[in-house]
Parts: structure tokens; C-alpha cells; sequence
């Protein structure tokens, strides 16, 4: 794959070195400091960093699921004035993640166009891949988080007392079955469809899209009898399934040949995603134009690198959610948002 080896940019097949037997076997991320609120934060000895308005950035990609769930949480908790956002080129080239503009990264890096400029900045020495979302210290020019599970729970609570906004998206009354429809979705689905699209044996390839769509009939019947995932309100959990519905019938059944079924094809999983592509500010973090592109581009599964036209997908019709019980997004008050 390309990526650093001792702070080296090397090219190679993209996710070559994540395939195992034949399997797909994801690289841990890196980088894993936290940010609290600034008042948390004076005077603790932490390696947690204080949340404080413009010092943090964030480098992601429109194609990438990660990235997009934490494009959502800056949306939904109001903070695009707070953390300046830069996007990267629809495709993954021989360098990586690039930026069709350089990229101001603050003082310490100065313009950046190669994303992995980021990496070797953080660690001179870096060896691994190279990916999307990257949270961004610009005072002292280093990656404070690269792992898309925790810039969500950071952005969703560690500006608040800046913001005042109070929604909660992993309130604690739900945390017990937010954490069991994370552990349940995210092999199965978020990291499934990647396991069959990069399987390089057919028994790998059979097993992960034969999870992809089991999990996919659980959570349709599922959503049959409840609003959303936890319940009454809109957690995480939703969010972290919705960037993989939302990429699944323009890219995954195609170039990932997870194609037993579309979302389409199901009804409450089709309406259910249609809400959430709904829900206000949402839709302007979904790019399904960068999304084909990303996929389609990518010479390991696509080698003659013809992106498809279709398919046609509205996203924008009605949907049958209302017709059940739901409270809307939960406050840290308790009330529903």
C-alpha cells in the first residue's frame, strides 16, 4: 500500500499490506491523545489537550466513512467556526491523500499539500498508513487524534462550554446500548464491506459479505419496531452506521461486490437512511460524487478506472420514519433536542 516506512513516503497497492491470507485486516490507528474542556484541563497533569477555538483542525476526505463521521459531529455540535476543516482530492493517488490547494497548517508546518506531511511532522520516523480524518494541533504542529471513533466523542462534548451547545450524542443512560450496537455493527458492517471489497480469497470474500448482509437483515428488523439504533433518540450509533448506508448502493455493491441486496432494497434501513441524510446540516457533509470517485478510482479493485454514472439515488424523498415513537437527539439536561 502507499505509506511511510521510517518517515519515507513509499508507493504501492492501496491496502496491499492490510491483506492477510487473503483477508482484510485493518491497521490500527496511531494517535490517540484526547482534548477536555479548557476548565478540565488547567492545571491537571494530562496528556489530554484543552479545547480552545481555532487551534485544532480538522483533514478528512469526502469519500471516507471515518472522515465522515466526524464531519457530522462538527456540524450537529456547531463547530465549523471553531475547528477549520480542509478536504482532500476525491481520489487516493500514488501520494496519498493530497490537496488539490495547499493547505495552511499553522505555524510550526506552514502549507501542506501531501497529507502524509502531516504524519512525518507528528513522527519523523513514522512507519504505517497514512489516513482520514486527522484532528490537528496547528500551535504545535502535531496529530492529536487519528482514530475516527475518538474525534466523535471529543467533538461531542470537549467544546461545549464554548458552544453552550448541550447535544448529546453518547449520553450516558444509552451508553450500554450505543457500545453493543457499535461492537455489533462495526466488524459486520462499517469494517464488513471493506473485508469483502479487499478480500483476495474467495472464502475471505464469502464469509465478510455473507456478515455484511446478516448484520444488515438484524438491523432492518430492528428498525422495523425502533425509531432509531438505542431507541427513542439519535445516538452515535447511528451515525456511525449511517456514512456506511449512505456509500453502500453508490459504491459498496458495485466496486466492493457487496451485492446481494441494496439499501434500497430494504425498506426501513431505505427510510431510516433517508432520515438521517435529512436531518438538518447532514447532507452537506455527504458528497456521493467524491464517494464513486474515491472507490471507483482505486486500481485494486478497479484497474480500468471507469468511474459508473449510476446509480440514480434520491435521497432527498419522504421517508416513513414518523410513524414511530422518537424524541429527537438527547440533551445533557435530559431533554430531547
Amino acid at each position: 500500500m502507499p505509506g511511510l516506512i521510517n518517515g519515507q513516503w513509499v508507493k504501492g497497492e492501496i491496502a496491499g499490506s492490510e491483506i492477510k491470507g487473503g483477508a482484510f485486516e485493518r491497521e490500527p490507528t496511531r494517535f490517540r491523545r484526547w482534548l477536555m474542556p479548557h476548565s478540565e484541563a488547567e492545571g491537571k497533569d494530562s496528556t489530554a489537550l484543552p479545547a480552545e477555538p481555532g487551534r485544532y483542525q480538522l483533514f478528512v476526505a469526502y469519500c471516507c466513512p471515518w472522515a465522515s463521521r466526524t464531519l457530522i459531529l462538527r456540524k450537529l455540535k456547531g463547530l465549523e467556526d471553531l475547528i477549520p476543516l480542509s478536504i482532500a482530492d476525491a481520489g487516493l493517488g500514488e501520494e496519498g491523500w493530497s490537496y488539490a490547494t495547499p493547505q495552511d497548517a499553522g505555524p510550526h508546518l506552514g502549507e501542506v499539500q501531501r497529507h502524509h506531511q502531516l504524519y512525518t511532522a507528528s513522527d519523523s520516523l513514522y512507519t504505517g498508513k497514512v489516513s482520514v480524518p486527522v484532528l490537528w494541533d496547528r500551535s504545535q504542529g502535531q496529530i492529536v487524534n487519528n482514530e475516527s471513533a475518538d474525534i466523535i466523542r471529543i467533538l461531542n462534548s470537549a467544546f461545549d462550554e464554548i458552544t453552550g451547545n448541550d447535544l448529546d450524542f453518547y449520553p450516558e443512560p444509552l451508553r450500554t446500548r450505543i457500545d453493543a450496537w457499535n461492537e455489533f455493527i462495526y466488524p459486520r458492517l462499517n469494517n464488513g464491506v471493506y473485508r469483502a471489497g479487499f478480500a483476495k480469497d474467495q472464502a475471505a470474500y464469502d464469509a465478510a459479505v455473507s456478515e455484511v448482509f446478516q448484520a444488515l437483515d438484524r438491523v432492518e428488523a430492528h428498525l422495523a419496531m425502533h425509531r432509531y439504533l438505542a431507541g427513542a433518540f439519535l445516538t452515535e450509533a447511528d451515525w456511525r452506521l449511517f456514512v456506511t448506508l449512505v456509500r453502500f448502493d453508490a459504491a459498496y455493491h458495485g466496486a466492493f461486490k457487496c451485492n446481494i441486496r441494496r439499501i434500497e432494497d430494504y425498506p426501513h434501513l431505505a427510510n431510516y437512511l433517508r432520515e438521517l441524510y435529512q436531518w438538518p446540516g447532514v447532507s452537506e457533509t455527504v458528497n456521493l460524487e467524491h464517494i464513486k470517485i474515491g472507490y471507483y478510482t482505486n486500481t485494486a479493485l478497479n484497474p480500468a478506472l471507469v468511474v459508473p454514472l449510476g446509480p440514480e439515488l434520491d435521497l432527498e424523498r419522504a421517508h416513513d420514519r414518523d410513524n414511530l415513537p422518537g424524541k429527537g437527539i438527547y440533551k445533557r439536561t435530559g431533554a430531547a433536542g
